[in-house]
């Protein structure tokens, strides 16, 4: 199948950007003709083309899967568009008219785009669980705290908490580090914070996690130390701490530390590779192709054949002189 994979911006490292560096990658794998497309290239974009994936070289493509209303806006005529939406605040994460198709990464904007009249399909936000994965094993006890938070209220607040129990602490802000080898970074800790792809990445590793960070967005805001018992009420919310709506401060923050367990991260583990692996989302995308694609080829014949039937009758006119 001819598969464009399009992004509004691939410049730096950012959780929609690896997500499609793993979606292109897994359809790759499988043998997709797949092209990628963006109104800004950059590192991310660089790296996928060392996969030996070509920008957007065709005219029509058998399915478009689209992140941002601008990209959709832009091709619409160019395949059948699933749109994907990653969130429901920021401007480019609204759904646009012009795509055929919706997924929603979270039940939060699955019912964020019902309460606008739109039907989707709910995919979480794929990992590839054969880069991220546990390099290291998780200390019994609690030692070394990432932070991937991206905000430095929150990072002080972290700080401040491991100091408090002398643990060692590190963070790394994708606006500042800009890091595409994070899972590095993950393997060298025991527990990690943040939200969002973030804590998805250090399940994939094997990593207990923390929900929690300071957005302009959302504010002070988190789910806290996710469980067994806990992580379906998140995820509902991207992990993002809109389901529990927790503020943290020092105190509060350490004694979620506290519950730090190092067999949760074993259980992470297994339910990245169940619910959050890239293998999953990519055969759930291409379960929603078949029901339109013969449609989509039609439509394509009837559009070839019909400027060819224009520009044939064009040419009879003019070769003999009629008139209309």
């Amino acid at each position: 199948m001819r598969i464009l994979v399009a992004t509004n911006h691939l410049e730096r490292t950012g959780g929609t950007e690896s997500y499609t560096y793993a979606l292109i990658n897994e359809l790759k794998k499988r043998g997709h003709d797949v092209e990628y497309f963006t109104f800004n290239k950059g590192e991310v974009a660089d790296r996928i083309e060392s996969l030996g994936v070509k920008f957007r070289s065709h005219i029509l493509y058998d399915l478009i899967l689209a992140n941002h209303n601008s990209i959709v806006n832009h091709l619409y005529k160019r395949g059948y568009i699933i749109q994907t939406c990653h969130g429901t605040i920021s401007e480019l994460e609204q759904p646009s008219k012009k795509a055929n198709h919706y997924v929603a990464i979270t039940q939060e904007v699955y019912d964020y785009l019902r309460a606008k009249n739109i039907q989707s399909t709910i995919i979480y936000n794929g990992i590839d669980c054969n880069r991220f994965f546990p390099k290291k094993s998780v200390s019994a006890q609690l030692k070394n705290v990432l932070s991937l938070c991206q905000s430095n209220s929150a990072n002080a607040i972290i700080e401040k908490s491991c100091a408090k129990l002398g643990l060692s602490f590190e963070k790394i802000d994708k606006f500042i580090e800009n890091i595409w080898d994070v899972e590095d970074s993950i393997n060298n800790a025991d527990l990690v914070i943040g939200i969002g792809r973030s804590l998805y990445d250090a399940m994939a590793c094997g990593r207990p996690v923390i929900s929690f960070d300071s957005r302009d967005y959302s504010q002070n805001l988190g789910d806290g130390y996710l469980t067994q018992k806990t992580i379906q009420q998140s995820i509902l919310y991207n992990c993002s701490g809109r389901f529990s709506k927790k503020n943290f401060n020092a105190n509060s923050l350490t004694k979620e530390l506290k519950k730090f367990n190092a067999n949760d991260g074993y259980f992470f583990r297994n339910y990245a590779i169940t619910h959050l692996n890239i293998k999953k989302s990519v055969d759930e995308y291409l379960k929603l192709a078949p029901k339109h694609l013969l449609l989509w080829k039609l439509k394509k014949i009837f559009v070839i054949l019909g400027r060819d039937f224009y520009w044939g009758v064009k040419l009879l006119f003019t070769k003999f002189h009629f008139s209309a």
